[in-house]
């Protein structure tokens, strides 16, 4: 009876050492084991570190957003002083209704916003065209097609801006300048090899029986991405508008050579070309006032932007 008793101990505490083993298994590791977390001293060192890490990060990303908010309430003297002064001695909100004025940026706000929009709708008529057909059409060569897009991912911005320029200067066949106009920003926005990846990615995981259905009951093919696809695609639909709108708001380079009419210039473009003779604090207010609306996108979106680049699949 003893022995029974011991074997059936030794047994539980088998158990309870296996059932352990695999809970810490199936634990993640940390740098930090439980058990050192849960002693005093443990957490006074976890709490340090992080909290420490977490300012170094705050002022290295908020530090110069921080440094160009102030500086347009300062004065002109106080900004060029040197050493700096980290806050305004005295506030001079007056610098940022003087660079909306003097550097007319409604105006060139509203150019921005053509831009960006139209390249909105041309992308997502066209990128989401060619990401359904490699995705779903399945075409010939359509794995070679992709792996060609992705890999002009390789090459640098500034590499394809004098073959662009030239091309844009007399477009073969039509035989058109587009300097000056909206097709310049807008045709080389619209193939954009990382969007088409991520609506493809999106794509490859819908379930096909869901395409199948929608072909027994006679939807043709732009009816199924018309009436199926694209109502489930709305989280990778709004990620691939928000890189589009801050893409075409962001760039500085190709807008510079390609729209030298001052009345056709966007916000960034248009703040350099102002830039000559007016004071710094107002200058640095109206950098100001161009960064505002892209940090309320991803301040308002940014649900949506890590939603739609971790969605991956539908169950069911």
């Amino acid at each position: 009876m003893a022995s029974n008793t011991l074997v059936s101990r030794r047994g539980t505490g088998r158990g309870r050492r296996s059932r352990q083993r695999d809970a810490d298994q199936g634990r993640p590791r940390t740098l930090i084991s439980p058990a050192q977390l849960g002693r005093r001293r443990g957490k006074l060192v976890y709490w340090i570190v992080f909290a420490l890490v977490a300012v170094g990060f705050t002022l290295v990303f908020l530090g110069p957003l921080y440094w160009m908010v102030t500086g347009g309430l300062k004065t002109t003297q106080e900004v060029v002083q040197s050493p700096p002064t980290a806050f305004p001695s005295s506030i001079h909100t007056e610098n940022y209704s003087q660079a909306w004025t003097v550097m007319d940026l409604a105006q060139l706000l509203l150019n921005t916003l053509y831009y960006a929009f139209g390249a909105l709708a041309f992308q997502l008529v066209l990128d989401v065209a060619a990401a359904y057909s490699l995705s779903k059409l399945r075409p010939v060569l359509g794995k070679a097609i992709l792996g060609m897009m992705l890999a002009t991912l390789m090459i640098p911005a500034t590499v394809l801006v004098v073959p662009q320029y030239l091309t844009v200067l007399d477009v073969p066949i039509f035989e058109r300048n587009l300097l000056n106009s909206p097709w310049v920003i807008w045709l080389p926005s619209v193939t954009n090899a990382f969007n088409i990846f991520l609506l493809k990615r999106f794509f490859d995981s819908i379930p096909g029986e869901l395409l199948d259905a929608a072909a027994i009951d006679g939807a043709s093919a732009l009816r199924t991405l018309r009436s199926v696809v694209l109502p489930i695609s709305r989280p990778i639909l709004g990620v691939v508008s928000i890189f589009a709108v801050v893409g075409v708001w962001k760039d500085f380079l190709w807008p510079m050579l390609t729209l030298p009419d001052p009345g056709k210039q966007t916000l960034n473009v248009g703040i350099y070309s102002l830039s000559n003779g007016v004071p710094q604090n107002v200058l640095i207010a109206a950098l100001t006032i161009a960064s505002v609306p892209t940090l309320l996108i991803f301040l308002i979106f940014q649900r949506n932007i890590m939603g739609g680049l971790t969605a991956g699949g539908l169950k069911g």
